[in-house]
């Protein structure tokens, strides 16, 4: 064996060409397959890092008649949370969490960051320990002590690590706080999509009057986590949360009595993955058909190899050589190969990771757990034996088929090649054009989709505005006016800057990606469901929001100032609510009030209809919408809101300007600390990069979907290349005949390029069939166009037979412009 390896090695050294070009196939297909693998290995097959993973689930409420993003979960209230918590016997135990924004100050400038509320049975459930300090329990939670646990990373980015911390005071929203405990690194929790909202720390849950009210009753917007019992199963622990949410029901007030939920209990870990397992499967497939492709490629190379040395293994066999020795001989050099093509891939895999993770879309959860561990090491490596094995075989029984007597006789004048040799490389080019074809239909059908994407009716302008959110600190705004008087005194100097020419302040920004579902009843709806819930996005606006952010007015007016607390109570709609509630109708005049048919709400005005806002990203589908002036939103939740409870305390702030919006950034925050100069904004920027922003998942599927495609298509251009260029090589002989017998040049060009478009339409036909199959995966991340495009894969088609037919051009000219002679006279 060692000896073979030897072999193995001065002949790929002494083809220095052959060898590169290979190595460099596989370390391109290997790298791309292992990075992509590292990214599902990380999300989708790696364990959370919590003890025993497996026993650990979501508890969440399904709320009859509601539709919350394509289903009815909704999350669960503050009493589903005592209740659950107290009189499930499921679970060894339970938590809860939300998180919320705070202003931060005390270490370094003030700056508004993500915090996150727990029950203290979040830690119990989730079994971590803090690397300094404790964490706080029970009793921390129920006199509501003011003390947090900070995470690794922020005691290192603002504390420089300091050991002291825990103990010292910090300010969060200006009330000092006490650190009590710093979480150990990995601890990352809620598991949450993106890198810009993880929770910098932890503060105890204890509610707050106002939300065990009845009428906080039906706010659905805490999630529970839960550590099953040893021997109990997801199935047992939703029927004994079942029991217990008969019970809280039975107890619903008087308005919730129409409300039915039931509790879904699924593992905590697929319920994290599951809106990212459908493109991360696609793209996986999409780098291992490019795999495949090199490996065609490779073992195309091989087969080359092989036939040129068909004369020396004919001689081998007649001297008595084994075919057994042939075989190692072959797999040792396929091998030697794939292992330096490995080495360099897993190197680029590396690279990529290194420097590509922070391309990754921000909807992908677990981006953490990403890297290029032994796992991924051991895959790598194990895809290499089987791309060295299975590349190595092909030519390996080629060469061992040999028949002695017909290599020698074909090694004379005759230039030929077997028919068996040349059938084998041609198929493998065929299988290289259609997988290639498939990809490229994919990619058409993805750039299409994204296409449409971007040419999707908005409903708002985001080009000359600016957005920048914003959090008061109940310090130092203990009271609706003074939060009001915040508000106004900032539109006050927002507008008389130069050249603005609109300012508002609103609850909901379109692209910030939160639902923000409220339940409405409509005045004589015809499409009310049969529970009598309606949903929509509710968002208080103040000012002159609609032409801050450019959305226009279809009827009726927009608010004025006089649509104040003291007057008749006013709500604009937008047009989808309007057509689905009272379909072929003037809206303007219409009623709705909050909540459910049995809560005592006034009704409300419709004043005005406006468009449809995409929320989210422009790909998603329109939802109902409903608008309310912000010095009207107590009285319009009428009985159900609380005495004590202050609005507009956090909202985003909009900015239209005739000048380029990056010019208007400072001009902003100066207004902004004219009147609070402690106060930090969050995600000051113009309304187009967060619109970008929340294009960049299906962007990032495009792009990585093209580049494969782009990828695969090349490779395939080149193998058939190599198998025109070869043929032609070994026919020269046959042609300089033809040309010595009177054909003409034209002809020999013809000849040529119908053998090249040959095999094209072969790999085409089959690869037609391949995209319509595969089209399937492509359903869930395509947006207004159908998965099987007629257009583009006729396009596709198209591509790929003019590239085959490029690449017979060069080896047809080379065969039309040969000297028959000379020709003739070196064979």
């Amino acid at each position: 064996m060692l000896h073979d390896l030897k072999l193995a090695f001065r002949l790929l050294i002494k083809a220095p060409v052959f060898s590169a070009t290979a190595i460099l196939m596989l370390a391109l297909g290997i790298g791309a397959t292992t990075t992509i693998f590292s990214v599902v290995e990380g999300v989708l097959l790696r364990p959370l890092p919590f003890p025993h993973p497996e026993q650990l689930v979501a508890l969440s409420d399904m709320l009859q008649g509601a539709d919350y993003n394509g289903n009815s979960e909704v999350g669960v209230t503050a009493t589903d949370v005592l209740n659950y918590t107290r009189d499930t016997h499921s679970f060894s135990a339970l938590g809860a969490f939300r998180q919320t924004g705070m202003e931060f100050s005390g270490a370094g400038e003030p700056a508004h960051i993500v915090a996150a509320r727990f029950t203290p049975g979040i830690f119990t459930t989730l079994g971590v320990s803090p690397l300094l300090g404790r964490v706080f329990n029970e009793q921390d939670d129920a006199s509501h002590q003011q003390v947090t646990v900070l995470s690794f990373a922020t005691w290192q980015n603002r504390f420089h690590g300091d050991p002291s911390v825990p103990g010292r005071k910090i300010l969060l929203d200006r009330k000092p706080w006490i650190v009590i405990g710093i979480m150990p690194p990995g601890f990352d929790f809620p598991l949450v999509s993106g890198r810009l909202d993880r929770s910098e720390l932890y503060i105890p849950m204890s509610f707050a009057p106002v939300e065990l009210s009845a009428a906080a009753q039906a706010n659905w917007i805490y999630q529970m986590i839960g550590r099953l019992k040893p021997g109990v199963t997801p199935a047992q622990a939703q029927a004994d949360a079942a029991r217990v949410a008969q019970e809280t029901m039975r107890n619903y007030p008087p308005f919730m009595a129409g409300m039915h939920i039931t509790p879904i209990v699924p593992q905590l870990h697929g319920y994290t993955v599951a809106d990212a397992r459908p493109l991360l499967r696609t793209l996986f497939l999409a780098v291992v058909v490019v795999l495949l492709i090199a490996c065609a490629n490779l073992a195309g190379l091989l087969l080359v190899r092989a036939i040129r040395r068909r004369r020396e293994i004919a001689v081998r066999l007649a001297l008595g050589c084994s075919g057994v020795v042939l075989l190692r001989q072959a797999l040792f050099e396929s091998l030697v190969l794939s292992g330096i093509g490995a080495g360099l891939g897993l190197a680029l895999a590396a690279a990529i990771l290194s420097t590509g993770l922070r391309l990754l879309p921000e909807t992908l959860p677990l981006i953490a757990g990403i890297r290029l561990d032994w796992h991924v090491a051991g895959f790598a490596v194990g895809l290499a034996l089987l791309t060295g094995i299975a590349c190595g075989l092909v030519p390996a029984f080629a060469a061992m088929r040999t028949s002695v007597n017909a290599a020698l006789r074909e090694g004379g004048r005759t230039g030929t090649v077997g028919t068996g040799f040349a059938r084998l490389r041609s198929g493998l080019v065929v299988a290289e054009i259609a997988v290639s074809l498939a990809l490229l239909a994919a990619s058409g059908v993805l750039l299409r989709s994204f296409q449409k994407m971007r040419d999707a009716e908005l409903g708002y302008q985001p080009d000359h505005s600016l957005v920048a959110g914003y959090r008061l600190p109940r310090e130092q705004y203990p009271s609706q006016d003074a939060v009001d008087r915040f508000r106004h005194s900032l539109l006050g100097r927002l507008e008389a800057l130069s050249g603005a020419t609109g300012a508002g302040i609103t609850s909901f920004f379109p692209t910030d990606g939160t639902l923000y579902n409220f339940h409405f009843v409509a005045e004589d709806s015809v499409q009310a469901n049969a529970s009598g819930i309606d949903n929509g996005t509710e968002a208080d606006v103040e000012g002159d929001y609609f032409r801050a952010i450019g959305t226009p007015l279809l009827r009726g007016r927009l608010f004025t100032e006089a649509d104040n607390n003291g007057s008749p109570l006013v709500v604009i709609v937008d047009r989808f609510l309007a057509e689905h509630c009272w379909p072929g109708q003037n809206p303007i005049g219409k009623h709705l009030r909050l909540g459910d048919p049995h809560m005592p709400t006034p009704w409300l005005t419709v004043v005005g209809e406006v468009a449809d806002v995409r929320e989210g990203s422009p790909d998603t589908r329109p939802r109902q919408q409903f608008y309310l002036s912000s010095s009207q939103v107590k009285a319009a939740a009428g009985s159900l809101a609380s005495s004590s409870a202050i609005y507009g305390t956090s909202g985003y702030i909009l900015l239209r300007s005739s000048l380029a919006p990056e010019l208007m950034e400072n001009q902003l925050l100066a207004s902004v600390h004219s009147l609070d100069p402690q106060l930090p904004l969050t995600d000051l920027q113009p309304v187009e990069h967060a619109l970008d922003s929340s294009e960049a998942p299906r962007r990032f599927n495009t792009i990585l979907i093209t580049s494969f495609a782009a990828a695969a298509l090349l490779l395939a251009v080149l193998g058939m290349y190599s198998v025109i260029a070869f043929t032609v090589a070994t026919r020269m002989q046959e042609m300089a005949i033809r040309m010595a017998l009177g054909s003409q040049r034209s002809g020999i060009l013809t000849l040529v390029l119908a053998s090249g478009l040959r095999l094209a339409a072969a790999g085409c036909a089959i690869g037609i069939v391949a995209a319509v199959l595969g089209s399937r995966l492509l359903r869930s991340l395509v947006f207004g166009v159908s998965a099987v495009d007629p257009l583009v894969i006729t396009v596709a088609a198209v591509v790929v037979l003019v590239l085959a037919l490029a690449a017979s051009v060069l080896p047809a000219r080379r065969a039309a412009s040969a000297n028959p002679i000379e020709a003739l006279r070196s064979q």
